[in-house]
């Protein structure tokens, strides 16, 4: 086998001895061929021995040659041979090292090498509990034999080395309480790991690091334990100086890290408490002394107990000042508790668990009427009931010592007793033994004498009641709470046709309803009623509705809830006030129709009166102009007083006409920019003559800086001369009415105001109707709808209009209008003020008068209009007639 690979790997030698012996043979053959001729036939047998010598020389030389390459390559492979013999000679006392090292101490090894089966040497009885004749791949299932936690833990361990060749080293034990170490690594390419039971000093320093870890572990879960409670808590080294704190120490000293408080020896005790704990720790002495001492920089009082350990001391203290809070508390609420007894009229006697008197009040003295100094001077319980028999104020009973002692044996008892006394005076008493939770009882002494007198007067009074109720004629029933029919009269069960059969067995609402639908036109009323009996409101309410049978009687019904829980529910006949209520509605609705005849009716005539009455206007400022020929004084005065009377007569078809616009919703607002000092001033030119004529001045209080708002001009300047008119119209010679006008972010707020006869309180509510005129007393006349003018203007603005006014001190009138131009919404109609009834919804809705004013007759003049007649009546416009024709 050696030399097949000798001679694969040297395979150029016997080439190159074939090669020579083949070249010497072919050297050879050209002499052979040469000789082949007819001369020479005798050198052909030289020849042929030439090539013969030549072939056994040339084997000759292979053969030597291969044999050198033999020996050559035999003393390589010896020299190999000897090298592989050592190596294994090594390779087996490693084995035999390797195997006696394995075998030393019981461990498991187990390798894996790829996806190949896993390997398992060793002492696998480690993971059989001693029993070889389970199987090694036992090994493998540690949930098998070690704990769950630590089996978990090794298999992801184990996972962890195979897939990312990580490491690990852990300490696990098996099910039988023994140790081992478990460690795993990656060697050439190979998972090892490697399982060794710990015995001896191992499992002992295994044991003790365990041990020190839980110490750890505990001692930093004591230590947040102690940094979690709120009582300061330290400890102190051998030399008395500060070793430890925790937060609530460091909160009570205000220091901001426990490393600075221990440096710097922060005390929360001042010198003398820290001398005290040092005396009783030298003296063997325990438990709590108590001090004062500042914490978080208030003062304190403390409970201080500090105890001696090895390394030192340790201390805790603890906060009892609102502890004896509580308990002066506790001393004055029990002082409040001993005078509210003694208020009670309940007699009251607290005992003891040796059944001596501890408390009683003023009640119990005065029931049992016993010597003072014999109850101070806590008696006994059977002492108490000896005395009060000897004085006849028990009651009467044939054996004293049996009862005796049963009423004794309530101190054994763990639920209160309750027992009826009547004493041979007549009373009667109600007894109530209740244990303490200290022991000892609690008796409570209740003269119910009266209560038995008041409950037997009040069973006749119920039963005069119910026979009272019996002859009442209106349908009476009382439901209890839980909606069953307690009582029914004789009205209602004939009413509603309920038989005494059915009325004894106190039949449910939900019975009595189906009964009462029968004769009911609607449902509706009797579900109402069925829940106001049965609800379970938190807030019991009456219930009002009104029942309708089909007999055509009509019932007021109500349903009252009463304290006990109960419900009084009563019927109430109002068949004939309904029917008269129907024929007023009848009538009411006639008057309606009626009001809206006469709007339209004068709505159509103000119309009809307009054409004519502009052309009489027109003719006569013709003849007054005289430019058809010249007139006389008497003709021109008799054209002036035609004038007037026409401007006047125009004026109130215009608000007549301005009202059914509004009324029908046509009127349009021209918006523009309103300049508010000049529209005052143009509306005060308006009334100078009426000013100068009455002696009457005028106030003007407007910012020069007030600017301007969006509005209507033309309404504006008419609102603002009824309200002049209005003013001058009502006060008197040598007044003064005043204009003002203020500016806010969103309002602009105009105010008349006069000094003049002001307005009766039962006026002021009517004045803002159309067609409503008062005189007051003066000569002020008018038709009643300047001021309904004014209020539609203002609310066509999107404004308000307020009014305040008293007899004798004046009126003041004021207009708010919005600065950005609100939408203007249609004022409520007149039709709809007699019908009694709001005005349809409008967006944004129209904010009604706080306060409203009479209506004054409208008296103005422009530069061209016409003068007021002696009658008071005036235009309400600025422009001069000519232009309303």
């Amino acid at each position: 086998m050696v030399e097949g690979r000798t001679l694969r790997r040297r395979p150029g030698a016997g080439a190159l001895a074939g090669a020579w012996a083949a070249s010497a043979v072919l050297a050879m053959a050209p002499c052979g061929t040469a000789a082949a001729s007819p001369a020479g036939a005798a050198s052909g047998a030289f020849a042929h021995n030439a090539m013969a010598l030549a072939l056994l020389i040339g084997l000759i030389v292979f053969s030597t040659i291969l044999s050198l390459l033999h020996i050559r390559e035999r003393a390589r492979w010896m020299r190999r041979e000897r090298r592989l013999a050592a190596d294994l000679a090594d390779l087996r006392g490693a084995h035999d090292r390797a195997a006696l090292l394995l075998g030393s101490e019981r461990q498991i090894i187990v390798t894996w090498s790829g996806r190949e089966e896993p390997q398992i040497e060793g002492d696998v009885s480690l993971a059989m509990d001693g029993s070889r004749s389970a199987s090694a791949r036992r090994v493998l299932a540690f949930g098998t034999w070690l704990s769950a936690a630590d089996a978990s833990a090794l298999d992801a361990a184990v996972d962890t080395l195979r897939s990312r060749g990580e490491r690990f080293r852990l300490t696990v034990r098996t099910l039988g309480g023994r140790t081992v170490e478990a460690q795993g690594q990656a060697v050439g390419g190979r998972a090892l790991l490697r399982l060794r039971e710990l015995t001896g000093e191992r499992q002992e320093l295994v044991e003790l690091r365990a041990g020190l870890q839980e110490a750890r572990a505990s001692l930093s879960a004591l230590a947040s334990l102690l940094d979690a409670i709120p009582q300061p808590v330290w400890r102190r080294g051998r030399d008395g100086r500060l070793a430890w704190a925790n937060a609530a120490y460091l909160a009570a000293v205000e220091a901001s890290d426990r490393d600075g408080a221990v440096r710097e020896g922060t005390e929360l005790l001042d010198r003398a408490a820290r001398e005290e704990a040092e005396r009783r720790r030298a003296g063997g002495r325990a438990g709590a002394f108590r001090v004062s001492a500042v914490m978080a920089g208030a003062r304190r009082t403390l409970d201080v107990t500090e105890v001696p350990v090895e390394s030192g001391s340790v201390g805790i203290a603890v906060d009892v000042s609102e502890l004896e809070s509580v308990r002066a508390d506790l001393q004055r609420q029990m002082e409040a508790n001993v005078r509210t007894l003694d208020q009670l009229p309940t007699a009251v006697a607290i005992f003891d668990a040796r059944q001596r008197l501890l408390f009683h009040n003023a009640a119990y003295r005065q029931l049992w009427d016993l010597d003072p100094a014999f109850l101070d001077g806590r008696p006994l319980d059977g002492e108490i009931l000896d005395a009060l028999r000897n004085a006849r104020k028990l009651p009467e009973q044939a054996d004293y010592r049996s009862w005796k002692t049963g009423f004794l044996a309530a101190y054994r008892g763990a639920e209160a007793r309750e027992t009826w006394w009547h004493l041979p005076d007549g009373r009667s008493l109600r007894v109530v033994a209740d244990p303490n939770p200290q022991g000892g009882l609690t008796y409570l002494f209740d003269d119910v004498s009266e209560r038995v007198h008041l409950e037997s007067q009040y069973n006749a009074l119920m039963r005069a009641q119910s026979q009272t109720l019996d002859t009442l004629k209106e349908p009476v029933a009382v439901f209890g709470s839980d909606g069953r029919l307690k009582f029914a009269n004789r009205a209602f069960t004939g009413m509603w046709r309920i038989t005494d059969e059915a009325l004894g067995a106190q039949p449910h609402i939900d019975e009595i309803v189906p009964l009462c639908l029968a004769l009911s036109l609607s449902e509706e009323p009797w579900t109402e009623i069925r829940g106001a009996v049965t609800g379970l409101t938190d807030v019991r309410h009456g219930l009002a509705c009104r029942l309708e049978l089909k007999d055509g009687t009509v019932l007021d019904a109500a349903a009252q809830p009463l304290p006990d829980g109960a419900t009084l529910l009563t019927h109430i006949d109002v068949t004939a006030s309904v029917n008269v209520e129907r024929a007023l509605t009848e009538k009411n609705e006639a008057l309606e129709r009626t009001a809206r005849l006469r709007d339209e009716f004068v709505h159509h005539v103000s119309y009809e009166l307009r054409s004519p009455l502009t052309n009489i206007i027109g003719f006569t400022e013709l003849l007054g102009d005289e430019t058809v020929g010249a007139l006389n004084p008497r003709q021109r005065d008799y054209a002036d007083h035609i004038m007037r009377s026409s401007a006047a007569l125009l004026v109130i078809i215009n608000d007549i006409l301005d009202l059914a616009s509004i009324d029908a919703g046509s009127m349009e607002l021209t918006r523009e920019r309103v300049d508010v000092q000049a529209t005052i001033a143009a509306a005060a030119r308006g009334v100078e003559d009426r000013l100068a004529e009455a002696a009457i001045a005028l106030d003007l209080d407007v910012p020069a800086d007030i600017g301007d708002f969006v509005a209507d001009g033309k309404r504006v300047r008419q609102i603002l001369f009824n309200l002049l008119s209005n003013a001058v119209g009502f006060s008197a010679p040598g007044q003064t009415v005043t204009v003002s006008a203020r500016k806010t972010e969103r309002e602009i707020t105009i105010q008349v105001v006069d000094r003049g006869r002001g307005i009766p309180p039962e006026v002021i509510t009517r004045v803002f109707d159309r067609f409503e005129s008062h005189t007051l007393g003066t000569r002020h006349r008018g038709v009643g709808l300047g001021l309904s003018i004014v209020r539609s203007f203002v609310e066509l603005h999107g404004g308000r209009i307020e009014i305040a006014s008293a007899p004798g001190e004046g009126t003041c009138v004021t207009c708010i209008f919005p600065i950005g131009g609100t939408e203007a919404v249609a004022p409520a109609t007149d039709a709809e003020s007699l019908q009694g009834r709001p005005a349809p919804a409008r967006e944004p809705p129209a904010a009604e008068p706080q306060i409203i004013t009479p209506d004054f007759a409208k008296a103005a003049k422009s530069a061209r209009s016409a003068k007021a007649d002696p009658h008071g009546e005036a235009v309400d416009y600025l422009l001069p007639p000519r232009e309303s024709l």
